[in-house]
């Protein structure tokens, strides 16, 4: 039987988010913060499910060095923990040439490319981690984790013939630490999540933590987002396989690096309720300066009061507490006719946040108060097509993927505003430049789905630079990287490097030695599990 305080906490929510002119104090203090919080949480507790108390202390905040923004080094989605796309790299790219191509690998590449100490690193859907040589492309190492999920024994989904490990990595340069979760048959049998933690150097195994969240079949869940690190954990996103078959619920979770008791937060939590995936295109969540995390929530199974969490904006501390959120007026009909917000990433634009979803309506919401349920600062019809993936924000721009093509807005304060500046054409061939887009060398770069790698004039959206990877296709939602001197394109199962008039960076160091390395493949290392305290 349900919980009656459950049922009452709701409505609460409900009511405190939807009532016009309801105003948080502006963040800047503790107190205010605090204010803010426990407004939401006396409504909110049925929303977060935090394993119990006695999990480990989240650890002190660490600097993460090398960020995507310093042009040498990309280790996270979009290069950075507010997801800008923005490489720093001002120069040195153009004209544009191939540096190298990559091998064949030995499955699907879904996520986006990252770089780190001379290392470019991707993940397969048969489950194998793969760091190559940035000077060559040649592999350094490569660690199989495990048994992939064959897509037959999914209840649905368009991934095939294998799911394995979907979302963009994470690299904590500070550890010398990739993470990746790796969706495993474990005993011939069962579908199991695990977040992996590899050296970043030699690829041994570090870490290996089931993550799979409560309430939720593992072979409905797809690890879509990808991961972000906030202060000592790592953040993994799940929603549902194409679809939205079986039990699960769209889930944020948070997991010490050092390993230790997962935390999660779920939507659409309350009994019957299922959906609201996080999967935003293959983004990954934002971590603002605070640490608070911030994601777009699918469509739930509510068509109807009481409000579920889904179709919405979210904000959470980074103990997975709910801070605020919003959601369209429209969410029952949303919800109904999957017209969701879930498939972008929301975007930080100065004060604001921008978000669009699958209605095609574009909103402008003040980062300090969401606006609850119904009340934007403004919103205006936006892409006619389905947008997907993260943004790439640049000053008051917002350079997003609309189905048909990268499109730009600007957002204006006193008043606020968005307005529409331009959408580019497809390519010769017809395929629209859609691909979730970044920013380098004073050009916006986008994939298309047939391989094409597209500069853009940022101020009208012309085709500058086109480069054919010959690949014949990228999967859904491919974006570049732009690290160590190299435009990075994933495809299919390969991964395509572009260096400017320079050439490729130099040989990666070998940790061990400080000398530079060769490139091949590293000899094999016994794995080992960390020891941990737990």
């Amino acid at each position: 039987m349900p919980d009656p305080r459950r049922r009452d906490g709701r409505a609460r929510l409900e009511r405190a988010l939807g009532t016009p002119g309801r105003r948080f104090r502006q963040r800047g203090t503790a107190r205010a913060r605090a204010a803010k919080t426990a407004a939401l949480l006396a409504g909110a507790a049925w929303a977060a499910y935090a394993l119990p108390a006695t999990s480990p202390p989240v650890p002190a905040a660490r600097a993460v060095p090398g960020g995507g923004g310093s042009g040498t080094s990309w280790t996270v989605y979009h290069g950075d923990p507010l997801g800008t796309g923005v490489a720093r790299l001002a120069s040195g790219l153009l004209p544009l040439r191939l540096a190298w191509r990559s091998p064949p690998l030995d499955g699907q590449l879904y996520g986006e490319p990252l770089a780190s100490a001379g290392r470019v690193l991707v993940a397969t859907e048969r489950d194998t981690v793969y760091a190559l040589a940035a000077s060559t492309g040649r592999i350094l190492w490569m660690r199989h984790l495990g048994a992939p999920v064959p897509s037959r024994d999914l209840p649905c989904g368009d991934i095939a013939p294998d799911v394995g490990i979907t979302g963009t990595p994470v690299v904590d340069p500070a550890r010398h630490e990739v993470f990746v979760v790796a969706d495993e048959l474990r005993r011939g049998l069962a579908t199991s999540h695990h977040l992996v933690g590899i050296d970043l150097y030699d690829g041994r195994v570090e870490l290996d933590e089931a993550v799979d969240p409560p309430r939720s079949d593992p072979s409905a869940l797809l690890q879509r987002p990808g991961l972000a690190l906030d202060r000592g954990q790592v953040l993994i996103g799940f929603g549902g396989n194409y679809g939205d078959c079986g039990n699960y619920h769209g889930t944020i979770a948070a997991v010490p690096e050092v390993g230790g008791r997962p935390r999660y937060y779920l939507v659409d939590a309350a009994a019957g309720e299922r959906q609201g995936a996080v999967w935003m295109g293959g983004a990954a969540p934002l971590v603002d300066p605070e640490g608070d995390v911030w994601f777009a929530a699918g469509n739930g199974s509510q068509s109807g009061p009481p409000y579920d969490g889904s179709d919405s904006v979210t904000e959470l501390s980074s103990s997975l507490r709910l801070e605020q959120l919003f959601a369209p007026s429209t969410w029952p009909q949303d919800n109904r006719s999957d017209l969701d917000l879930g498939s972008t990433a929301p975007a930080f634009v100065g004060a604001y946040v921008f978000q669009v979803g699958k209605r095609h309506v574009a909103y402008l919401l003040s980062r300090s108060h969401l606006g609850g349920i119904g009340h934007p600062l403004v919103s205006m019809p936006l892409c006619e097509q389905d947008p997907h993936g993260g943004s790439a924000v640049l000053g008051s721009t917002v350079y997003l993927a609309c189905g048909e093509g990268v499109t730009a807005v600007r957002i204006s304060s006193r008043p606020p505003r968005i307005s529409l500046l331009w959408t580019t054409a497809p390519g010769p061939s017809g395929a629209p430049v859609d691909g979730p887009p970044i920013i380098a060398a004073g050009l916006v770069w986008s994939l298309d789905t047939d391989g094409t790698l597209w500069g853009l004039s940022p101020a009208n959206g012309h085709h500058v630079v086109e480069e054919q990877t010959h690949a014949g296709e990228a999967n859904h939602f491919p974006t570049p990287a732009v690290a160590e001197g190299l435009l990075l394109a994933p495809t299919t199962d390969r991964v395509f490097a572009y260096s400017g008039p320079a050439g490729p960076p130099p040989a990666p160091v070998d940790r061990r030695s400080g000398s530079r390395r060769q490139a091949g493949v590293a000899p094999g290392r016994r794995w080992r599990q960390r020891a941990t305290a737990r």
